[in-house]
């Protein structure tokens, strides 16, 4: 029996919602940090899972396509319950959750070990957990102290994360409700709407620092292809990781958006062209130079780019729109290549 005394779920959701997590867009550390931990333990997804009111919502996650699942069916909501972790080896055998529908169904889960996430209150907000939708399997004493490390990695970057002018900023810009209308479900960065939002509060932020605001259009190329050829299920899980490239290439100030389909536009604050183009090429090499490799084939995809920087006195959707006619100048010329407009 856990040593815990029961949750106090009133406590419990303050400790979660004061680190304003949730909805928010993918953070490159933490998903470096879950493709790490799946590669360590070879299984088949792993997920950092916090516990809202009525879902699981996924902050991080490598080899799942879900963002969210309702709690009611989360092996997470039981793991919190716990003061150590919760592994089980074969859940088609167990008595708990042998009847649950993402046992019984898609994606026909078999092993989980989740370790909770709690705050300096000890109040649990979620898991660091692994999955294996294949084969039943146990965890060695070592493995379940490397799973502890984990979480502890997750959960110290998750409160450094929170006392951040990043996230402060953030939290006065938007609401947690505009935040989740704001997200692609997909690649888990912001979509069209929220970068309509956040263009303003860059373009303020950079007049009252001195500095210059970029934008970059970029273009996975022959994106149509990987559809036509792999399916769709490996376009989207292309793009999730073009999203995740873009994000590792980024500096913590600059943001990403998914604004269609495969293309993606890039808030970058900058000093000048030269330090804007630096990071354009940043982004094109970090996609370009490994393949993506999903279930269904090995990629090699490229980026098309439109560069350009906010002039005095213009208005966003010109300086987007010189970045398109670029990007498409870029794909004339034979694409993989970064245009200045």
């Amino acid at each position: 029996m856990s040593g815990r005394p029961p949750i106090d779920e009133i406590r419990r959701q303050n400790a979660l919602d004061s680190l304003e997590v949730l909805d928010t867009p993918a953070d490159p550390h933490l998903d470096t940090l879950v493709r790490l931990a799946r590669e360590s333990f070879g299984v088949s997804a792993v997920l950092i899972s916090l516990i809202d009111h009525d879902r699981q919502w996924f902050k991080a996650r490598n080899g799942l396509e879900l963002s969210e699942t309702p709690r009611q069916i989360s092996f997470c909501s039981h793991a919190i319950e716990r003061e150590e972790m919760l592994v089980v080896e074969d859940a088609r055998l167990h008595p708990c959750f042998c009847d649950n529908p993402i046992v019984t169904g898609p994606p026909y889960l078999r092993f989980y070990a989740g370790q909770p996430l709690c705050d300096d209150g000890d109040q649990p907000i979620g898991t660091f957990c692994l999955l294996d939708f294949h084969h039943p399997r146990t965890l060695s004493e070592t493995e379940r102290a490397r799973l502890r490390d984990f979480a502890y990695l997750a959960m110290g970057y998750l409160k450094i994360n929170a006392m951040s002018r990043q996230a402060e900023e953030l939290r006065q810009a938007l609401t947690r409700a505009q935040r989740k209308a704001m997200l692609d479900p997909l690649t888990q960065v912001w979509n069209r709407a929220g970068l309509d939002h956040l263009l303003p509060r860059e373009q303020a932020a950079v007049k009252a620092k001195g500095l210059q605001l970029g934008l970059l259009i970029c273009d996975i190329d022959h994106f149509k292809a990987v559809n036509d050829s792999h399916g769709h299920a490996c376009g989207d899980q292309a793009l999730w990781e073009a999203a995740r490239r873009l994000g590792a290439s980024l500096r913590p100030s600059d943001l990403v958006a998914r604004i269609g389909g495969e293309e993606f536009v890039v808030l970058a604050r900058v000093n000048n062209a030269e330090e804007l183009a630096r990071i354009a090429e940043r982004v094109r090499h970090n996609m370009a130079d490994s393949p993506v490799r999903t279930e269904q084939a090995e990629l090699r995809l490229s980026l098309s780019i439109g560069s350009t920087l906010l002039r005095e006195g213009e208005g966003p959707a010109s300086a987007l729109a010189r970045a398109d006619r670029a990007l498409y100048q870029a794909k004339r010329q034979g694409r993989n290549r970064v245009m200045p407009a």
